[in-house]
Parts: C-alpha cells; sequence; structure tokens
C-alpha cells in the first residue's frame, strides 16, 4: 500500500508494516482516491476479523486508550499468510484461481486499471495503455476493482452459466460503484481505522451473523455462490465482496494481463442496514418499480458540488423535507455518521480534536461501461456538531449552507437580470456567477465550520456567517454589475408572465440587494457598511454615462 506519512513523505508498505507504522501514518496515498476508499475498507475488515469486534462499546473504548490497538493483526496475517499471496495457483487473493475463457485469451491491465481511459487513452501518463506493473500496484488494482469495476459486456468464461455466446452482459458495476462513499479520517491512519472500526451492537441488522471476509471463505468459482441470498453477513463479508472474478497473468517481473468478468451480484435497494460508508436517499421511483412501500438507494456524490454543500446529507440534524411526523425521512445519513454520533453521547471521544468526513465516489458514464469522473472531497468540523442530544449547532451548520445556496441563488438571478436588460442570452451567465459565487464561499465556510465549538452561541454563529455570506456575494454582485456594460445601463423592456416591464442595470442591482437583505437579515443588524452592500453606487461612475439616457432615443 502507498501511504503518506506525518513527516510528508510518501512510502509503500506491506499489510503488516501499515499496521506496526499507523500512528506514523497521515493516511492512504494510492494511485487513485477511490482505491484509498476500497483499501481503506479492506484495512478495516482485517482488523475487524483479528480483533473479533469490537463487540461493543466497551470493547472500542480499550482500544482506543490502548498503547498498541492493532496488536492481534501481525500474527492474525501470518496464520491467513496463504490467502493474501497474489500469485498463489490455487487461491491468489482477491481473484479466482483457474480462471480461463474458452480460448485461454490474457486481457489488457487496462480493465482494471482505473487511471488509464479504456479505448481513449489521452490525457494520462500511461499512453498508450498499461503494459507491466509492479506486483504491489497490482494488488491495489485489484482491489480497486473489486470495489470500481464498471459494468458492460464482458469476457465469458469457462464455468460461468451466465456466459452467452463468450459474452458475459452487463450485471452493474462493483459494490463500491454504487456508493456516495464517506469516512471518518483522524490525523493519523490509527485514528482513522479506529473511529471507522464499528462496534457489532452498533450494526444490528448483521450481529451475530457468521460474518467472515473473502479469504476465511470457500474460494469463489465462476458464476455466482450458491449462499448469495442470505448475504451480506456483515461488514468484513462486505468490505471485502466479490463483485467480480478476476485472474492477473504475472511473472517475478511484475503484472502484465489479466482476465476479468462478473462475480458476486449486491443490489443497492434497502441496503442501509448493512452499508455503514453511504448517504442513502428515498426512491418513489424504485418503489413503485419494485411495489416496496419504502425504498432507500444509495446517494451518490456530485462533481459539482463540494461536500460542505451537502453537510445536510452527511449529518441530518434533523429530518429535511418530510412532509409530515409520520412520513419516513427522504434521506438518510451515513451509518458510520451515527457511530460517531453513539461516540460523542457516550463520551467515547475527547473534545477538542477536529474530525474530517472524506467523501469518495466515481460517476460512471455511457450505461456504466466507463468512469467519467472520481470524486473526492472533506468536510472538517468539530466532534460536537455530530451530537444527537443538542442538535442546536448541527442544525446552525446546516442552515448555514441554506443561506449560502440562496444568497448564490440570488447572485445568479442578478447575472441573468444582466444579461436581458443588455439583451443578451441569460442562463450563461446565470451559470458563471453560480460557479463563481460558490468558489468564493467555499474557502470562507470551511473555515466558519472548523471555528464551531461547544460553548458558541448559535445565533452569533448565524449572524457571523451571514455577514460573511454578505460581503462576499455582495462584492461580487458589484462586480458583474460594474461589467454589466452601456447597453445594460440603458435597459430595456422584457416580457414575463405579469406583462412588460423596464428592466436595466439599475433596477437589477436595486433587485439583487433587496434579496440579498431578505436571505441575511443577521446581516442587516449592524450599521456598519460592507463591500458590496450598493454594487451599482460603486460600479456608477465607471460605467454608467455622464447623463442617464433619454428613453426616447434609445435604439427600438
Amino acid at each position: 500500500m502507498r501511504v503518506q506519512l506525518l513527516d510528508g513523505g510518501e512510502a509503500e508498505l506491506s499489510l503488516r508494516e501499515v499496521f506496526t507504522r499507523a500512528r506514523e501514518i497521515r493516511r492512504l496515498a494510492g494511485d487513485i482516491s477511490t482505491q484509498d476508499f476500497a483499501l481503506l475498507r479492506l484495512l478495516l475488515a482485517i482488523l475487524h476479523d483479528a480483533l473479533d469486534g469490537p463487540q461493543d462499546m466497551d470493547d472500542w473504548a480499550e482500544l482506543w486508550e490502548a498503547d498498541d490497538p492493532f496488536g492481534a493483526v501481525p500474527g492474525y496475517l501470518e496464520e491467513h499468510r496463504g490467502r493474501f499471496d497474489l500469485l498463489d495457483p490455487v487461491v491468489p487473493f482477491f481473484q479466482t484461481g483457474g480462471l480461463r475463457t474458452p480460448k485461454d485469451d490474457v486481457f489488457s491491465l487496462n480493465r482494471i486499471v482505473a487511471d488509464v481511459p479504456n479505448g481513449s487513452p489521452f490525457f494520462t501518463m500511461r499512453s498508450p495503455g498499461v503494459g507491466r506493473i509492479s506486483l504491489g500496484e497490482a494488488a491495489r488494482w485489484v482491489v480497486h476493482a473489486q470495489a470500481y469495476d464498471t459494468s458492460g459486456i464482458k469476457t465469458g468464461v469457462v464455468g460461468d452459466s451466465r456466459a452467452k455466446a463468450g459474452k458475459a452482459y452487463p450485471q452493474g458495476v462493483a459494490w463500491a460503484g454504487n456508493l456516495g462513499g464517506v469516512v471518518a479520517e483522524g490525523e493519523t491512519l490509527c485514528t482513522t481505522l479506529l473511529l471507522n472500526l464499528m462496534a457489532t451492537e452498533s450494526r444490528p441488522a448483521t450481529s451475530g451473523k457468521d460474518d467472515r471476509p473473502v479469504w476465511r471463505r470457500v474460494p469463489s468459482a465462476p458464476g455466482t455462490g450458491a449462499d448469495l441470498p442470505s448475504r451480506p453477513d456483515g461488514v468484513r463479508d462486505l468490505y471485502t465482496w466479490q463483485s467480480r472474478r478476476l485472474l492477473l497473468s504475472a511473472d517475478a517481473d511484475g503484472a502484465y494481463g489479466v482476465v476479468l468478468t462478473y462475480g458476486d451480484p449486491l443490489a443497492p435497494q434497502n441496503m442501509q442496514p448493512h452499508e455503514p460508508m453511504s448517504r442513502w436517499r428515498r426512491s418513489q421511483a424504485q418503489e413503485k418499480k419494485l411495489r416496496q412501500p419504502l425504498v432507500y438507494m444509495p446517494r451518490e456524490h456530485d462533481p459539482a458540488r463540494a461536500a460542505w454543500r451537502g453537510l445536510a446529507a452527511l449529518i441530518a440534524p434533523r429530518d429535511q423535507g418530510a412532509s409530515g411526523r409520520s412520513d419516513p425521512p427522504p434521506g438518510l445519513r451515513p451509518g458510520i455518521v451515527d457511530w460517531l454520533a453513539r461516540l460523542i453521547v457516550e463520551r467515547a471521544l475527547p473534545k477538542g480534536p477536529l474530525i474530517r468526513v472524506r467523501t469518495y465516489g466515481a460517476v460512471y458514464g455511457t450505461q456504466q461501461s466507463v468512469i467519467d469522473e472520481i470524486t473526492e472531497d472533506s468536510v472538517t468540523m468539530d466532534v460536537v456538531l455530530l451530537n444527537d442530544r443538542d442538535r442546536r449547532l448541527g442544525q446552525t451548520a446546516v442552515d448555514a449552507v441554506a443561506v449560502a445556496e440562496s444568497a448564490v441563488g440570488v447572485l445568479g438571478h442578478l447575472a441573468a437580470d444582466l444579461a436581458e436588460a443588455a439583451g443578451s442570452t441569460p442562463d450563461p451567465r446565470k451559470d458563471a456567477a453560480l460557479d463563481r459565487g460558490f468558489g468564493a464561499l467555499d474557502h470562507p465556510y470551511r473555515v466558519w465550520l472548523t471555528g464551531i465549538r461547544d460553548s458558541d452561541d448559535p445565533r452569533e454563529l448565524r449572524a457571523v456567517w451571514q455577514r460573511t455570506v454578505r460581503r462576499e456575494i455582495g462584492a461580487i454582485g458589484g462586480e458583474l454589475v460594474s461589467a454589466a456594460g452601456e447597453a445594460a445601463w440603458v435597459g430595456r423592456v422584457i416580457e414575463h408572465g405579469k406583462g412588460q416591464s423596464w428592466l436595466d442595470a439599475a433596477s437589477a442591482d436595486l433587485r439583487f440587494r433587496s434579496a440579498l437583505k431578505k436571505h441575511l437579515p443577521l446581516a442587516y443588524e449592524r450599521s456598519a457598511t460592507y463591500e458590496g452592500d450598493s454594487a451599482a453606487a460603486e460600479a456608477a461612475p465607471e460605467t454608467v454615462p455622464a447623463a442617464a439616457p433619454d428613453p426616447q432615443k434609445v435604439p427600438s
């Protein structure tokens, strides 16, 4: 595994070294971000199985306070050493021994190396493709393929009854590809592993089942396992789920080819009791399709939205958007966040240290046969924001996102009005203004969020944030008005649902400032003048003619 050390350097370490040096490691630093998510789940499966737990909160607290919480892992890895051999002829790690096509074909490693666009090898350092890679890198990509492999038509293999005419037809992306991945990240890999090491009693859906990782199960064969209807048996099973059947072709100098096809399917509907590392959304379309009263689906991450803008779905201080108290919530926060909230309520976590919630995701295109984008982001906050017994601060953080959304929306309307006043198409300018507005608030929000502490007054926090938004968005609004041009200041008659009206830069600016004041009431409680408060007043000297234009001389 590739890791980033606390001193900023990087290293490639074995599984044993990762656990023994976990306090020296800042975080995993794989070839791509989704690889880190897949490998972290592998480490957690090892840890859960080596410890056979933790069973409850007391067990977890002992690990948190222990000098060597992972002391059992080296012996465990030695016990199962054979199943971690990447090139074992019978049970190769995370692969299917003896896997072959009817013609004994071996294919390019492009099929599992996800940073090479399949069929379009542009904008990559590996052009025109992957010829040979080290065994260490090959192991990382094998784990990643089991988590994030694409869908589409794959190679049919001998022994798979699903194959027809040498082809395996689409069965969906590998399991983690369905998720909007979420993990809790500490200051070191040691604390990260412990924060995500959920106690068995906190997972009632799988508590007491025969939960084992893949290396303690019967080796996989082509096709699907006979016991799939009753699985997953728990997180050890789920974190090592074999979504694919694959086999590397390799020698002592590295891997040079692969055979890849479908493995064990796993439907995403209502998997929230089993999968703790994803957000969830209610899907009425799935409810209708499956004829079930309630269906939740994983909520994927939107690459166009920063993680802080989805804070409500991460910490969910209260149900957002439900029409009544008896209605099921439209979304569910990740199980790992519920676990963190419990650690806070039961005071298992000390006050003070910040927690980083990191998000991972893959966006698939063309019938899920290619990966279009890979997303990674993080939000750093005090653990107090996750406290279920006192949700005021958490709700304040969520409300601040809504305030930002509203203010940026007002900015977008200003840009559209200025475009219409000048006779231009409004949508491009509106979209550009929205992007600029969210970009301007990104850093200030993260700074404001990390500064929240247990003793803070929610109202004062809201006032500070609204003043920040007023300053940032008001300044951008001023710049937009200043750059509107003479045509916008002259204005024109526009058609709308209530008839006709005259629109020019001055009226657009007045509408902008009025709307901003409506959405940011706390920012206007003080008498101080803020930059951007009156955009037109500052813009007019440079852009407005000395005398207002005569409407009768305006060209029709």
